[in-house]
């Protein structure tokens, strides 16, 4: 049983690795949609497929919940040696992704109807965006279900998995760009249509990798499917993960439209040191995720020994990258702005507010660990309040600093942020680890 297996570096790295290498695969696929189209010799397509894929991320990116609850709750149930829960957990999360896709595809004309009034374009953008979106958001169901696959593959330490199933759907998708577009001249449906297909074969394939939950009839096992008790605690769960997650994303909205009252060249500024920090949440990813898989199990089989050293060691090596990869933002800042902004104005402003990128960094992977440690340990509770606390901290910093110091204060309340976020949930780590059973 994996729940038997002793934490070790070798474990924690076995998990980690894939997933950094998968979300290093994932800005290429972005980079392909946007060559290609480039190639059709008009702006209006290029924008047309970043508009779309920005409403259909947004509108996706709300069941962030589903991957991580399953990672929890799966990750607990394997290390109970519940196989049994694991496959209903799977059908339920499944039966959310499924449903919620199909709700979408329902009111898609209200989603984009609200999505285009909330962001604008001209009328030659919006008219091939709302014929991109027609075509993709019939990948809704298989999009969203791919949370669920994905938690479930990370629970059961299967990321090499993830990183198979990212680099098929990529490698897919950008093979049926080329395809599409340049070949068979279908320009930004085309495009639509390879990540369609791409979404559903993705689903397939990941379905089939995940095959274990499906075994003898506890995929079917209905009773437990729908037991009243396991599905309210699957929602408390997601529902507290959503609420989490809906506060941090305001809070960095909040970060760039504040940014943008300090005019333009601020603004550009800002977004460019904005990417240091998603680079830092990338490249920690397989670490938190790892937690994630350890600590459910950990707790899960009530090892109090073996949930301390799962945190212990994920957060180790997340240190061990996040230090030298701030230090790299630190030295390497200013070519990187150079190379992310041509206009002399915005490198002059980049480098000006360096220093609060890297602290923000710096900032932000204790709190990034930590979340790791109570998705795994499904103290979601815990996290939301933390979450909703720091960013009503973070409101509050913002009406001294921003008069006084503008977007050096503004930058500052971000790094408090991020700082009030790990103190939060590091005052509830004790009590999360005393919840595995004696010491």
């Amino acid at each position: 049983m994996a729940e038997s297996a002793p934490v070790t570096h070798r474990r924690i790295l076995h998990i980690a690795l894939p997933i950094v290498l998968s979300n290093a695969t994932v800005p290429i696929l972005g980079a392909v949609d946007t060559g290609v189209v480039g190639q059709l010799g008009a702006a209006a397509p290029i924008g047309a497929v970043g508009v779309g894929a920005v409403i259909l991320g947004a509108i996706y990116w709300v069941f962030g919940f589903l991957r991580m609850g399953t990672t929890g709750l799966v990750a607990q149930a394997r290390g109970a040696g519940d196989e049994a829960e694991t496959g209903a957990i799977m059908m339920r999360a499944l039966m959310i992704g499924a449903s919620a896709g199909f709700v979408f595809v329902l009111a898609q004309a209200v989603l984009f109807a609200g999505a285009f009034a909330l962001a604008p374009a001209s009328a030659e953008v919006e008219g091939l965006a709302r014929g991109y979106l027609a075509i993709r958001i019939w990948g809704a169901p298989a999009a969203i279900s791919l949370y669920a696959v994905t938690g479930w593959l990370i629970a059961t330490e299967r990321t090499r998995g993830v990183l198979a199933l990212q680099l098929w759907m990529n490698g897919l998708n950008i093979g049926l760009d080329l395809w599409f577009v340049l070949g068979l001249g279908w320009g930004v449906p085309g495009v639509a249509a390879a990540t369609l297909l791409a979404e559903w074969s993705g689903l397939a394939l990941g379905l089939w990798m995940c095959r274990g939950a499906f075994s003898g009839r506890q995929w079917r096992d209905w009773p437990r499917i729908f037991d009243r008790a396991r599905l309210k605690r699957m929602m408390v769960v997601n529902g507290d993960i959503m609420l989490r997650s809906l506060t941090l994303q305001a809070v960095f909205m909040s970060f760039l439209f504040l940014g943008a009252r300090f005019g333009d060249i601020t603004l550009a500024a800002n977004q460019v040191l904005l990417q240091f920090l998603y680079i830092m949440a990338y490249a920690l990813d397989g670490f938190a995720f790892a937690a994630e898989a350890l600590v459910g199990a950990a707790l899960g089989a009530r090892n109090r020994a073996a949930l301390r050293r799962a945190a212990l060691l994920s957060s180790q090596w997340g240190a061990a990258v996040a230090l030298p990869l701030a230090l790299f933002f630190w030295m390497a800042g200013p070519w990187l702005i150079d190379a992310m902004a041509t206009a002399p104005e915005v490198r002059e402003a980049g480098r000006l507010y360096l220093a609060w990128a890297v602290f923000g960094a710096l900032t932000g992977f204790p709190s990034w660990m930590l979340d790791g440690i109570f998705i795994g340990a499904t103290r979601t509770r815990e996290m939301r309040n933390a979450m909703v606390l720091s960013g009503l901290a973070y409101l509050a910093l913002l009406v001294p600093l921003l008069p006084a110091f503008e977007n050096h204060g503004l930058w500052l309340a971000l790094v408090l942020f991020n700082a009030i976020r790990a103190l939060t949930l590091g005052w509830h780590y004790p009590a999360l680890e005393a919840g595995a059973g004696p010491g």
